[in-house]
């Protein structure tokens, strides 16, 4: 135990004695160390940056995309990838989703907690002088926020007594009630007439704020019942139905939907569904994919930079070995031995790539705010990003570094004593 103690205390001091030396020699030499790691910091700056950026975009979208609720199956008409011309002409063939679709799913869906239809037209949206044109409007029932739809701000939702007496309420979006009634707390739109596509509806609630999803405003629309919808603003619309579920009952519902729905729309046996199920995990997939390919890119990217950075320091510390030759014949007679030089060494190389690194990870960093300042794209890098860019060089740093550290503990002391 106490031979073991001296071997840690010695193998500590070795180590802060190298550290020491490296730094010193680093002082000594700085233009040559700068250049030295400027292949190390270019590689870990676009590496840090392009990751940064990819995590900003990660977490943006995924904020986006919870607005279509994770327990969520939308039942369309449509996919929401479409692969190709003829799948297009496809779907767009198929029959409309109505009303005979939807009281199917709502009676005969066990694993449903909320079902709600979702017909869209656009159209105007006045109050007095004040318009807001090209407005989505979205006829529902009063389960569409139980889909993972939003949150009222004020006032109240759809009541199924306003679906089934097809009244004019309507309850607005955020930015409507923002250009509508200007400078007003939501509560003040309650109850007022505005007209929507040309038809007077009464304000009997507002939802908060949701941002954006893909680039759409998802605070410019209103709602209306369903059944008003179809009466005053497009009879003929295919519907759009979201059925909400516990996460660990989707694939049980969407294995239901199936057969209530091929039951329903007479599809025979031998032919496959006219009808599409689409759920928040698509978009992540495909999302994924593409971020994948990024990474890859970044990776590369990075790679050939820092071993391009690794053979600019495989370089210089041959050099370094062959200045230094007479110092190490001086410390190997003195009695250092071979695995203190080799360790020397060592510390040397990873010393000046882990400091390239540190650099090339503040620079990264500084890029990637830099344009999340001057461009819509988000920026945010994790602890483990940075650990990983620094620690990361420094394993290069060894790695180049081994074949000078073993070639300067290889020296004959005689000999290197000589050296001239």
């Amino acid at each position: 135990m106490r031979s073991f103690r001296r071997g840690l205390v010695r193998a500590s001091s070795e180590i802060v004695e190298g550290v020491r030396i490296a730094l010193s020699n680093l002082v000594g030499a700085r233009l040559r160390s700068f250049l030295t790691t400027l292949g190390i910091v270019i590689g870990v700056m676009t590496v840090i940056a392009i990751v940064a950026i990819i995590q900003g975009l990660n977490a943006s979208f995924e904020s986006q995309i919870s607005t279509l609720g994770a327990g969520t199956v939308y039942v369309s008409k449509f996919g929401w990838f479409v692969q190709g011309r003829d799948e297009w002409w496809e779907m767009r063939n198929r029959k409309d989703l109505g009303r005979r679709e939807l009281e199917a799913i709502q009676r005969e869906a066990v694993h449903a907690s909320a079902v709600a239809p979702m017909a869209m037209t656009r159209g105007p949206v006045t109050r007095a002088e004040k318009e807001v044109s090209t407005v989505q409007i979205i006829g529902t029932n009063a389960q569409y926020l139980d889909t993972g739809a939003g949150s009222i701000a004020a006032g109240r939702f759809l009541s199924e007594v306003d679906v089934d007496l097809s009244r004019n309420a309507v309850v607005l979006g955020a930015e409507i009630v923002d250009r509508l009634f200007p400078g007003s707390a939501p509560e003040a739109s309650l109850g007022k007439k505005v007209m929507v596509n040309g038809i007077p509806f009464t304000v009997v609630g507002t939802v908060g704020r949701r941002g954006q999803l893909l680039g759409m405003n998802m605070d410019a629309n209103v709602i209306v019942p369903y059944t008003t919808f179809r009466r005053d603003l497009g009879a003929k619309r295919s519907l759009n139905i979201a059925v909400a579920a516990a996460p660990e009952d989707l694939p049980a519902l969407e294995d239901e939907l199936v057969g209530i729905l091929r039951r329903v729309r007479q599809v025979p046996p031998d032919k496959k569904d006219d009808f599409a199920l689409n759920r928040q995990e698509q978009f992540l997939k495909v999302y994924r994919q593409l971020t994948g390919a990024l990474y890859g890119v970044a990776i590369g990217v990075g790679m050939i930079t820092l071993v391009v950075g690794g053979i600019g320091i495989m370089n210089i510390m041959l050099v370094s070995v062959t200045e230094r030759t007479r110092e190490i014949g001086v410390r190997r007679a003195l009695g250092a031995r071979r695995r203190t030089i080799l360790l020397q060494f060592l510390i040397e190389s990873s010393v000046v790539a882990a400091l390239g690194g540190a650099v090339g990870t503040a620079l990264g960093l500084g890029v990637a705010q830099l344009v999340a300042l001057l461009t819509p794209l988000a920026a945010a890098a994790t602890p483990s990003a940075v650990a990983l860019g620094i620690g990361f060089s420094a394993g290069v740093g060894l790695l180049f570094g081994s074949w000078p550290a073993w070639r300067a503990a290889r020296l004959d002391p005689v000999e290197a004593l000589r050296y001239e």
